[in-house]
């Protein structure tokens, strides 16, 4: 069966990126979880983050310099670096200290989903279908069904610690996302934005904050610069800033419940966390929300 979806011309381009995305985000939790269980620490991956995404946006910088964020304006800049810059990894990994890789990978999208449609009704003219509000409302349903588990263990305190960051960094990116759209930032100049003002303090973060960079095995490092840096830090950010511009903030959104599925089946094979079957039943209501609120028409504008 063919899907039809009459948005524009770039919507091929912007589903394909969005596929890309999804992939980059499922390896990056696992390999997250993979090195806090076992030297690095969230801020050694955080510096990896950005020190690799440097290297990938330094010729973008070098061409046009402070004229790009000069032209956004410092304080939009500085916005922008603060919900997708530093802060967010770093949250996203003193989460995954203590909190499966499936968690963060479940909680972190669903949470983008609904704090999309809900900062989108707020902060601009977005208007959501009965249709997708429904499958956002299912989002959120499989969201909590997911987490219920956690809740019975021995370390329920660490792992719903845990979640709750999970749950503030989707906000943050939503936030980032809406401001992207509102703002009318193209995705080169959002993603250099974020990436140079979140290069500044990485030599402080290196100097005084705990690490564990020094027991690390090179392999392990330079593997973490590639899929925190490269892939995550700079083309998975490009990649869903291109969506959010071509396709709007939710439905960008949408994608990111297709991520727990993938880093769910990476995990048990590289981490052997497995979830259980409520958590899987969760997964598969996330993905039908995604589904249905994706084949929803745009609600009609007000005239």
């Amino acid at each position: 069966m063919r899907m039809r979806v009459t948005v524009d011309r770039n919507t091929k381009p912007a589903f394909l990126a969005g596929l890309a995305m999804i992939g980059i985000y499922a390896v990056q939790f696992v390999a997250a979880r993979f090195s806090l269980r076992e030297h690095l620490t969230a801020t050694d991956l955080a510096i990896l983050r950005f020190a690799g995404a440097g290297m990938v946006m330094l010729p973008v910088v070098w061409r046009s310099g402070l004229a790009t964020i000069k032209a956004l304006g410092w304080r939009r800049a500085l916005t922008l670096a603060a919900l997708a810059g530093l802060p967010y990894p770093i949250i996203i990994n003193w989460g995954l200290t203590y909190a499966p890789a499936a968690h963060g990978a479940a909680l972190c999208p669903a949470s983008i989903v609904f704090f999309s449609f809900l900062l989108s009704h707020v902060a601009t003219t977005d208007k959501a279908s009965r249709q997708r509000t429904i499958g956002v409302a299912a989002i959120i349903a499989g969201l909590m069904l997911f987490i219920a588990p956690a809740r019975i263990g021995d370390n329920t305190k660490d792992v719903f610690f845990g979640d709750l960051l999970f749950i503030a960094s989707g906000a943050m990116f939503a936030a980032y996302a809406v401001l992207v759209r509102r703002w009318r930032i193209g995705p080169v100049t959002a993603t250099a934005t974020v990436v140079l003002l979140s290069c500044l303090p990485l030599p402080l973060l290196y100097l005084f904050a705990p690490s564990g960079l020094r027991a690390a095995a090179v392999a392990e490092i330079v593997s973490q610069i590639v899929i925190q840096g490269f892939l995550s830090g700079a083309a998975a950010m490009f990649l869903y800033t291109y969506v959010v511009r071509q396709l709007g903030s939710q439905t960008a959104s949408l994608f990111m419940p297709c991520v727990p599925i993938a880093t769910v089946l990476i995990a048990m094979t590289v981490l052997g966390e497995t979830p259980t079957g409520t958590q899987f039943a969760a997964i598969l209501m996330m993905a039908a929300g995604m589904a249905f609120s994706a084949l929803s028409r745009p609600a009609a504008k007000p005239a």
